[in-house]
């Protein structure tokens, strides 16, 4: 018996990988940019499975102030062919790291009011630790690596465009220690 990725104290027999573990699968490994609103309903539907023990989400929100300033909205664009491509090589390295059933990544262009959700992600795996620290690794590869572009429209008038986040992915190489 191997222990599970997720903790010491699950074993898992030796020869035990999940059908869908190591390949992404747009069956079980679902993309989307939109212009619409999103449902953290309709995306934990997407990654629900009578195999999973646990399913965690990511939703991001426009918050209405940014270093003491008043946000009015977000406004994103994206690159989507390159931003799905990207995307599917972040996956198969999340299951690479990760014990995970399905994921799904659901993200927002176009303008995002104060309180809309921006982006979601879920993802179902047979124990929650392999579920929540395959969020984390997901939405700080996304803020680190997708070309999706954010800018900031202040209520003085004033708008930023931000860049992509520097993230220390070392600290999910830690997760796995």
């Amino acid at each position: 018996m191997q222990k599970s990725a997720c903790c010491n104290h699950h074993s898992l027999p030796e020869d035990y990988v999940p059908k869908h573990h190591r390949t992404v699968d747009e069956e079980y490994d679902h993309f989307l940019i939109s212009p619409e609103q999103l449902s953290l309903d309709k995306v934990c539907g997407l990654v629900r499975t009578d195999a999973a023990g646990a399913i965690s989400t990511f939703e991001g929100t426009t918050r209405d102030t940014f270093n003491g300033k008043r946000v009015v909205r977000l406004e994103y664009e994206a690159y989507e062919a390159m931003a799905k491509k990207e995307w599917h090589k972040i996956v198969g390295e999340a299951r690479e790291k990760y014990h995970i059933l399905g994921t799904a990544m659901h993200h927002r262009v176009g303008e995002v009011s104060v309180g809309q959700t921006s982006v979601i992600i879920a993802v179902s795996s047979a124990h929650r630790a392999d579920a929540i620290n395959a969020v984390h690794f997901l939405i700080d590869s996304l803020k680190a690596r997708l070309p999706i572009w954010k800018k900031e429209l202040l209520d003085d008038g004033s708008d930023t465009w931000k860049e992509n986040e520097h993230v220390d992915m070392a600290v999910h190489d830690l997760a796995q220690a």
